[in-house]
C-alpha cells in the first residue's frame, strides 16, 4: 500500500518555539586563532542567526567564558540583538557543566537544542556530547562555528554528526524559521536580516524588490 502525503512538515524541522538556542564564546580572544572561517563571515553569520533568533522570539541562552579576565566581550553583533540580555559567564570549557546554565535550559524546558560557537572542538563538541547523552536532541549551526583549522572544525562536525547531532547553516536556520513567505507578519523582518547578512542571496532580494517590486509568495 502507498504512503498518503500530507502538507506538513517534517518532525525534524525546527520552527521559532520548539527549541533553545545557545550562543557560546564568541569572544575576541577565541577568534583570533579561529582559522577554519573567515572573521568577517563568522561574524556576519553570528549577527544573522541572532536577529533571526531575537525577532522570531527563540528562546536563546548567552555564554561566555572568563569575559573579563580573559576572553573578552561577547560579539556586538550578537549582543545588540538582545540588548540588555544577561550573559553566563563561565569557568568550565564545556557550557553543559555549568551549574547556572543548565539551570536557564530547565528553565526554558525546551528538549531540543541549537548550539554555535567557539571552538568547534571544544564549545561546541562539549555541550553537544553532553546534551545527546542525556536525551536532548541537538542541532549545530556548523557556519556560526568555527576552529584553529579546517581539520580541528570537521573533525569536530564529524563527532557530533556521528553521535547524532544534526547540522545547518545560518541562512538555512533563519528561513526554517521563516518556512512560508505567506507568514506575513514576519516576511518583512525576515526579507530584512537577509538584505543586511545575508550576502548574494541578500543583494539578490535588494535587486528583485528595488528593479521589479517582487515579492516571495
Amino acid at each position: 500500500m502507498s504512503i498518503k502525503a500530507t502538507p506538513t512538515p517534517g518532525s525534524q524541522l525546527v520552527s521559532p518555539k520548539d527549541h533553545t538556542l545557545i550562543l557560546i564564546d564568541f569572544q575576541s580572544q577565541m577568534s583570533f586563532a579561529t582559522k577554519s572561517i573567515d572573521a568577517v563571515n563568522l561574524r556576519n553569520n553570528a549577527a544573522l542567526i541572532s536577529n533571526a533568533a531575537a525577532g522570531f522570539g527563540v528562546s536563546t541562552i548567552l555564554t561566555t567564558v572568563a569575559e573579563k579576565s580573559f576572553s573578552g566581550p561577547m560579539f556586538t553583533e550578537i549582543t545588540d540583538a538582545f540588548e540588555g540580555k544577561t550573559l553566563f559567564d563561565r569557568t568550565s570549557m564545556n557550557t553543559w557543566e555549568d551549574a547556572a546554565v543548565i539551570e536557564e535550559v530547565n528553565r526554558i524546558g525546551k528538549n531540543r537544542v541549537v548550539l554555535a560557537g567557539l571552538w568547534t572542538s571544544v564549545c561546541i563538541v562539549g555541550p553537544a556530547l553532553s546534551a545527546l547523552d542525556q536525551g536532548f536532541e541537538v542541532y549545530f549551526i556548523s557556519d556560526a562555528c568555527g576552529d584553529v583549522s579546517t581539520e580541528a572544525h570537521e573533525r569536530a562536525s564529524d563527532r557530533m554528526i556521528q553521535a547524532g547531532a544534526r547540522p545547518m547553516t545560518s541562512l538555512q536556520y533563519m528561513l526554517e524559521l521563516q518556512r512560508d513567505w505567506a507568514r506575513t507578519e514576519t516576511y518583512d523582518m525576515t526579507t530584512g536580516i537577509a538584505k543586511k547578512f545575508g550576502g548574494a542571496y541578500g543583494l539578490g532580494i535588494i535587486y528583485a524588490k528595488t528593479m521589479f517590486g517582487a515579492h516571495e509568495g
